[in-house]
């Protein structure tokens, strides 16, 4: 088994068969992100000390037969948004160099208790704030698929340091795509649990009425493995089902629109491979997905700038100009156009849930485009914040309607596919996305 590419399931049953130490699998992955050249554009802290402290309780427990689950010993990278007792957590940005946490994000230290071994803190977009990956303050990770593109972001080292071998899972988190996106564009499951389904606390915020904890991963086995460590729960029984009589809606729309030629044929090609495991595809519009993609501008920037304003305000020339810009965006936004923004989305959702009520889940192209160029980003201002908009818009859908949404690679390079479905329905849309990934492979 190559350690560094295997899936973080089929490493725990390594441990679990006594073939693979703990310890040696840490310094295995340390040792790669020691040699690799791009270590330091995917990985902002190494945790070494802790990781191989981890890894040496990890062994004892495997030794003593007291595992704590399938991942226990399995090592995994963080964005750098989760607070790490003792490292620091800077969440991209300038405005936070330096700031060294005393405690542990909550789901971090569940993710401990369980046995999870963490590598370090990885690279991500300036507070969060931009799917594509680009940050010129600290690092721009590599995309697995394309030398000159961005990852996707903003959990872009995430993603990074899974596509890359550094990693066996990553945790990232999600505000409107950012766990979806850098796994479409590097090839990896992304899995969004519903807004709420994991704690925020000790997590850096960008816009907390939105932001979601998630993995990303080489498999769904390992998304739900993941998602139950993060919650200290028992794994969730993912199966091995078939798609046969699954209920399909492929969402027409803003979500259609737009596509390049290669997300377009990796779609087909993806609703072909559905079709013939036996899904049951039909095509429906829903006229509150415009509507609440309309609402994003009084939703989103509004609450990020309330969190940010003093620092933002205080040291604006740190930021990068982009990220700058969109933030204070919210400043202009009234408190009643915010608090409206809401009552209207509240209602849209319910709409939304009683006319997809018939379906396993509503499926749409993740990313309308591939990975763009950075050289292009840099130097073209308008190009940015356009394919920013257009990258973010299909992956916002779910967090606008509070879905629980989950990213498959199509067999297309760097283009996913979106298994949606209603909140609460976690588990059932990780054990269709299982029988969807065989179909697709």
């Amino acid at each position: 088994m190559d350690w560094l590419r295997a899936t973080a399931a089929d490493l725990g049953r390594g441990i679990a068969a006594g073939r693979i130490d703990p310890v040696a699998l840490a310094e295995a992955h340390l040792d790669a992100i020691a040699a690799h050249p791009l270590r330091d554009r995917i990985y902002a802290r190494v945790t070494a000390g802790r990781a191989l402290a981890e890894a040496h309780a990890a062994r004892d427990r495997a030794r003593a037969g007291q595992r704590r689950g399938l991942l226990d010993g399995v090592p995994l990278s963080w964005k750098d948004l989760y607070d790490s007792a003792g490292v620091a957590t800077e969440a991209g940005t300038a405005l936070m160099a330096g700031r060294v946490p005393a405690t542990d994000a909550a789901v971090l230290a569940t993710a401990t208790a369980m046995g999870l071994v963490c590598l370090g803190k990885t690279h991500m977009s300036e507070i969060a704030f931009s799917g594509l990956g680009y940050n010129p303050v600290t690092a721009t990770p590599p995309c697995v698929n394309d030398a000159g593109a961005v990852p996707g972001g903003s959990s872009s080292g995430a993603a990074a340091s899974l596509a890359f071998g550094l990693a066996a899972a990553a945790i990232g988190s999600d505000t409107g795509g950012s766990i979806r996106i850098p796994a479409a564009w590097n090839d990896l499951v992304g899995f969004k649990p519903a807004h709420g389904r994991l704690p925020l606390d000790g997590v850096v915020p960008l816009c907390a009425s939105f932001d979601t904890v998630g993995p990303l991963a080489r498999s769904v086995e390992d998304a739900g493995l993941v998602f139950a460590a993060l919650d200290g729960a028992r794994a969730p029984d993912t199966g091995d089902g078939s798609l046969a009589g699954a209920r399909l809606m492929v969402l027409e729309t803003e979500a259609m629109e737009g596509l390049e030629p290669a997300p377009a044929a990796g779609f087909a090609r993806a609703l072909g491979r559905l079709d013939a495991a036996g899904a049951r595809i039909t095509s429906g519009k829903l006229p509150c997905v415009s509507e609440a993609l309309a609402l994003s501008a009084v939703l989103y920037a509004p609450e990020a700038y309330a969190w940010w304003r003093d620092r933002v305000e205080a040291a604006p020339h740190k930021m990068y100009a982009q990220i700058l810009d969109r933030i204070r965006l919210g400043r202009d936004v009234s408190a009643a156009d915010h608090i409206a923004g809401w009552d209207r989305l509240r209602a849209l959702r319910r709409t939304c849930l009683a006319a997809t009520a018939g379906f396993d889940a509503v499926i749409w192209p993740t990313s309308a485009v591939l990975p763009p160029q950075l050289d292009r980003l840099i130097s073209d201002d308008a190009y940015y914040k356009a394919v920013n908009l257009i990258a973010l818009r299909n992956t916002r859908i779910g967090n606008l309607l509070g879905l629980t949404s989950l990213s498959l690679p199509t067999g297309e390079p760097s283009c996913g596919i979106l298994f949606n479905a209603a909140p609460g329905h976690e588990v059932r849309l990780l054990q269709l996305g299982r029988a969807a990934e065989a179909a697709l492979a």
